[in-house]
């Protein structure tokens, strides 16, 4: 069985909270929130209403290799969390924690991700690769919500 992962992030973003997580829960900003080397594109027709069960298509480009991910939000409960966990694509396991509290100066974002690498017993060999992948997709994040709040 592959080892289970964790990334964690917060950010203190300097705006309320109804209006932080609205643009969070409006699919077409993961193209914002998605670095451009992924060549990130939703794939699902919109509009995409954001609620428990909600199927969303993407597709990725991994060093010039089209990887199809489909993610379900799991729960939505509005202006505080939602989770999306990936039924197909390029993890074994894929669950994360979008959450949004009051705190001073705007709404604090943690983003908790939960993944799990394909490749069995093997799988371990290729996290060094894959973390620091996800920390610079989650970097890029950082700084594309910092812009979109100036």
């Amino acid at each position: 069985m592959s080892k289970h992962y964790q990334l964690q992030r917060t950010q203190l973003v300097p705006a309320e909270r109804k209006l932080v997580f609205g643009f969070f829960s409006e699919a077409a900003n993961l193209e914002v929130l998605t670095p451009p080397f992924l060549n990130f594109k939703i794939i699902s027709p919109p509009p995409i209403v954001m609620a428990p069960g909600t199927l969303i298509d993407y597709q990725i480009r991994l060093y010039g290799i089209p990887i199809s991910w489909r993610t379900r939000i799991e729960s939505f409960v509005s202006f505080e969390s939602f989770v999306d966990t990936q039924l197909s694509g390029p993890y074994r396991y894929w669950h994360h924690l979008h959450e949004f509290t009051d705190a001073e100066g705007g709404t604090l974002v943690r983003d908790t991700v939960n993944y799990q690498l394909p490749g069995g017993p093997l799988a371990p060999l290729g996290h060094v690769f894959v973390k620091r992948s996800l920390e610079q997709i989650f970097d890029f994040r950082r700084e594309a919500i910092a812009r979109a709040f100036e």
